[in-house]
């Protein structure tokens, strides 16, 4: 699963030069795991990470541009994705 979170973080980084690697990559871990929980809320049958794969990228190829936009509006998940003290972005 690493691998399929490394690829998306770096796709998120291509269309989102705002967030730093460690930002994108948490990112990529909430979306992954909120479509997960959604599903299997939802009563859904688990199709497995290639599914969650394609919807994340899905998401990343809409709204990656923005995401950094949303944790002004969602204070939820300020905490998670506290910029870098390490980072040039």
């Amino acid at each position: 699963m690493n691998s399929y979170h490394d690829e998306l973080a770096n796709l998120l980084l291509s269309k989102n030069n705002q967030l730093s690697y460690n930002q994108a990559r948490t990112w990529v871990e909430l979306l992954w795991e909120d479509f997960e929980t959604t599903y299997a809320k939802a009563g859904r049958e688990y199709k497995g990470s290639d599914m969650t794969e394609r919807i994340v990228k899905q998401w990343i190829e809409n709204y990656g541009e923005k995401l950094h936009e949303f944790v002004a509006t969602n204070p939820k998940y300020k905490d998670f994705l506290k910029p870098d003290k390490n980072s040039l972005n």
